[in-house]
């Protein structure tokens, strides 16, 4: 079993709904990977701010996501121009070459090496 796990929720909007959705995912990747399952994590759309602010040791998630952050693929690098995220320490995927972009996930990709694909 293989699950792609994607981040769209976006930090900026100040929610427990947005909070809820990245922690959700964080903790939907630590259990595969605790149950030795193959799982990635990718951060798309709005959702490519979420390293940054992951990354500070005051916020509520960053335990959570340290204990995951093995299983980040990368964010997308399209996304991240678009709303000007800095996933500096990241790689950056543009393997779907949408135009007028520098590249996103390619989700036909994920599916096409088995994986299944979550969304939060």
């Amino acid at each position: 079993m293989k699950t792609a796990v994607l981040v769209f929720s976006d930090p900026k909007s100040g929610s427990e709904e947005s909070l809820g959705r990245v922690f959700n995912a964080l903790a939907t990747v630590y259990e595969f990977k605790n149950a030795g399952q193959e799982v990635l994590l990718f951060f798309q759309g709005a959702g490519t701010r979420w390293p940054e602010q992951l990354l500070k040791t005051d916020h509520p998630a960053h335990q959570l996501f340290k204990a995951i952050e093995d299983k980040v693929e990368g964010v997308s690098c399209g996304c991240a121009d678009v709303f000007g995220a800095n996933p500096s320490g990241f790689d950056l995927i543009k393997d779907n070459q949408v135009p007028g972009t520098t590249g996103l996930p390619s989700l036909i990709r994920m599916q096409q090496e088995g994986y299944s694909i979550i969304t939060f």
